[in-house]
């Protein structure tokens, strides 16, 4: 079933391609909200407040990532969930695309203008 709400930025696909843009997309909205504190450690947000941020990033999620953490009721928790999953990127695809940045190579060419 497709979601018939109309998004603010693309949701979180299951493949965590777009996580960091994700990741700040939420922050800067919930920010706009004044609910940026929900998804901070030792906060002390409302349980209404909680509740909106919740229904905020299930509606920005993907459907496969979205019945995989059904149970998970608190942003704050959601939030360390999706981290610890797809935050090794930064760990993991940096180091590669900079040893290829600077290991650079035209194979097919003399020149850089060929």
């Amino acid at each position: 079933m497709t979601n018939l709400a109309k998004l603010d930025f693309v949701a979180l696909n299951i493949t965590g391609k777009n996580y960091r843009t994700w990741v700040v997309d939420t922050k800067i909205h919930l920010e706009v909200g004044n609910l940026g504190e929900t998804i901070k450690e030792e906060n002390n947000a409302s349980s209404q407040d909680r509740a909106k941020v919740m229904i905020f990033i299930c509606l920005h999620l993907n459907e496969g990532l979205k019945s995989e953490y059904l149970t998970v009721e608190d942003p704050l928790a959601l939030s360390n969930v999706l981290r610890n999953r797809y935050n090794h990127q930064k760990t993991v695809i940096l180091p590669r695309a900079r040893y290829e940045w600077t290991h650079i190579r035209i194979q097919d060419f003399k020149l850089v203008a060929e």
